[in-house]
């Protein structure tokens, strides 16, 4: 557990990073600290190894004051990854993994060795282990950054904005090693962000960070997305916090439909009416792509839910979440959104404007009972007072 109470950090030109910080991260949590530039986020990570130090309040590492420990011990048991992984050029991949074990005492040969394996579970193949830090892409160095940050199996992991300087495409495929290896390894995770849609996507908590380093919100996503505590971070969050929310809701609320497909062979023999498509699908119920009634072949691609040209981008997993769901079929030339089962098989598929129809009904329900909580509220506070 890291506790923070009331932890300030003041420069000595008066400016304040981090205003009274009070915070209690759970063991084996993944908590973001998240929010706009200057706003304390990293100055407030940075304090949990000393790397900063505070000018008031109290830190505790599992109820160790951190300033009465030695920082040099304090760090070692503590991972760190930085933007744009930070690793040493002049050393082999497989020594930059090996550093934190050989310091802590390790024999060069044993953590080489352990260090292998620890690059195959970030997913990096071990036949890049001789390769330089100049030789890899950047999605490449910052899997070998956050291996060489597991590499001596600390509890925490610290990570400061850490896929910020790869593009999009990458940045997704290191999010999604992050969640498998937390969900493998269950560290305490601190990761900052000055991004809301990666800190809702990672974060089991996140803790979004105004201005003159106050915290403005410690909570759950689904609730800082659902009820901002300030207006600061409802702005911060966005006016489609909306959409962003639909991440935590099932899909399967929304009704299955069966899906019209054909093979490629049974294409030429089709009578489509107006207004009708079919999805085009291999031997194994594959998505292909979309075909309408002018007989024009709409968007091929490889029929795979991790290539987004497929079917148009109009595939989502069974038992996926809504916000999947809906892009799915936003995203397809039909409207219809592909459910496709764990080996890429159609299964079934939803309607767009269903989905919209099923979150107005949904929302209007909650907003009724949120009205009549209030009302009970408020009446139960009107009798105490007579």
């Amino acid at each position: 557990m890291i506790t923070f109470e009331r932890v300030s950090k003041t420069y000595p030109d008066g400016t304040t990073a981090v205003d009274a910080l009070n915070l209690v991260i759970e063991p084996q949590s993944f908590t973001v600290f998240v929010g706009p530039s200057g706003c304390g986020k990293t100055t407030s990570m940075r304090m949990i190894n000393r790397m900063i130090t505070p000018t008031s309040g109290t830190i505790t590492v599992d109820g160790q004051d951190i300033a009465e420990t030695d920082a040099v011990k304090l760090r070692r048991g503590i991972g760190y990854v930085i933007q744009s992984a930070g690793l040493l050029p002049h050393r082999t991949v497989v020594d930059n993994v090996a550093t934190v074990p050989v310091l802590r005492g390790q024999s060069r040969r044993a953590a080489r060795k352990a260090a292998l394996g620890v690059l195959e579970r970030v997913g990096l193949d071990p036949a890049f282990a001789s390769r330089y830090p100049a030789q890899l892409s950047g999605g490449q160095q910052q899997r070998v950054g956050v291996a060489r940050a597991l590499a001596a199996d600390p509890p925490i992991l610290l990570m400061d904005e850490p896929f910020s300087a790869v593009d999009p495409v990458v940045r997704e495929d290191l999010q999604t090693e992050m969640l498998r290896l937390q969900a493998e390894l269950k560290k305490t995770i601190v990761f900052v962000t000055h991004d809301i849609d990666e800190a809702v996507r990672l974060g089991d908590h996140i803790a979004v960070f105004g201005p003159q380093g106050r915290l403005q919100q410690y909570d759950r996503p689904e609730t800082i997305l659902s009820a901002p505590a300030t207006p600061f971070v409802a702005s911060f969050v966005g006016r489609d916090r909306g959409y962003r929310g639909l991440s935590f809701r099932s899909a399967e609320a929304v009704t299955m439909h069966s899906i019209d497909t054909a093979t490629e062979s049974q294409i030429a023999d089709l009578r489509l009416g107006q207004g009708q498509w079919i999805l085009v699908v291999d031997s194994a119920r594959r998505p292909l792509g979309w075909i309408d009634a002018t007989g024009v072949e709409k968007v091929r691609g490889g029929g795979t839910l991790a290539d987004s040209t497929a079917a148009g981008g109009s595939l989502f997993l069974e038992g996926g979440d809504l916000r999947q769901a809906l892009d799915a079929a936003i995203s397809s030339p039909s409207g219809i959104g592909v459910a496709v089962d764990s080996t890429g098989a159609a299964v079934g598929s939803v309607d767009a404007a269903e989905i919209l129809e099923h979150l107005a009904v949904q929302r209007k329900a909650e907003d009724e009972e949120r009205n009549r909580h209030h009302f009970t509220t408020a009446r139960l506070g009107k009798d105490d007072t007579q």
